[in-house]
């Protein structure tokens, strides 16, 4: 992998992590543009997924230093004895409240990823589907301009479905982001705490998947030579997570996802295209 390679890819990976557009899909398709899909299979492995990974897990904490650190304070404050009991911790302490939350969203994605790994593998090595599967994503964020500002506040059920909002959006091509913020929205949350909890929601399935990838790379670690491209990868998917998540933020409380829809529909006519005439 070429350095100019790692850095393009590492922007794709930070703005499509977060922006409404499937960074799984984008992937998919710039490694084909680039040629570097076999590539990076020989040379890094998962060496560069986990790099790239760890860097968008990196402008969650950025930008949600504050509530991960809350989150993280009343986790350790229910060990203590004589405290209140896990029930009423969870109505009066809304940290700890969106902690349990976050937690249950995470487990559809967790148990589809464990048990599908192998199909959404092979997944990822078809750019048609991708492309399909682009214009579904375009769909739901068209339809999402018509979903009124809500005022719900957060609960197990629509976290919950949220949740499989995320689990549906392992398939390449389908956005996380887009996916589990529209639902937020259609389940009549306020915009911003649709987008926050999108956004927290992502730091459990980026840390997981990234952990999970850890063993196979120092099994196989990179060469030497290839560390310095991977770390500047790193780099550029962070900095482009973090504008990436404050442009997104910008755009919801405008209440104007919609606006992604069209590039959606865009890039996946054009890749069905594309992909034809190529054959």
């Amino acid at each position: 992998m070429s350095l100019i390679q790692a850095i393009i890819l590492g922007v794709i990976q930070g703005l499509t992590e977060f922006l409404p557009v499937s960074s799984s899909g984008h992937l998919v398709l710039g490694e084909a543009l680039l040629g570097v899909s076999q590539q990076l299979k020989a040379e890094v492995g998962i060496a560069f997924e986990v790099f790239v990974h760890f860097g968008t897990l990196l402008s969650v904490v950025t930008i949600y230093r504050q509530d991960i650190l809350e989150m993280i304070k009343a986790f350790f404050s229910i060990f203590p004895r004589n405290r209140v009991s896990l029930e009423l911790k969870y109505h009066q302490d809304k940290s700890f409240r969106l902690m349990v939350l976050i937690l249950l969203a995470s487990l559809p994605a967790a148990i589809i990823g464990v048990t599908l790994e192998e199909i959404i593998e092979n997944a990822f090595g078809s750019p048609i589907l991708v492309c399909f599967m682009l214009l579904v994503t375009g769909l739901i964020l068209f339809i999402s301009r018509y979903f009124l500002q809500g005022q719900k506040q957060l609960n197990f059920s629509n976290a919950l479905a949220i949740g499989f909002a995320q689990a549906f959006a392992i398939i390449p091509g389908i956005s996380r982001s887009g996916s589990t913020i529209s639902t937020g929205l259609f389940l009549g949350l306020e915009r911003e705490d649709a987008a926050r909890f999108s956004f927290l929601l992502s730091v459990p399935i980026i840390a997981g998947a990234t952990l999970i990838k850890i063993k196979e790379l120092l099994e196989n670690p990179p060469a030497t030579a290839l560390l310095i491209n991977l770390i500047v990868g790193t780099i550029c998917a962070y900095i482009s997570g973090v504008i990436a998540i404050k442009f997104l933020l910008n755009i919801v409380r405008r209440g104007r996802l919609d606006r992604f829809a069209y590039y959606c529909f865009a890039v996946g006519i054009l890749g069905i295209i594309g992909l034809t005439i190529l054959k």
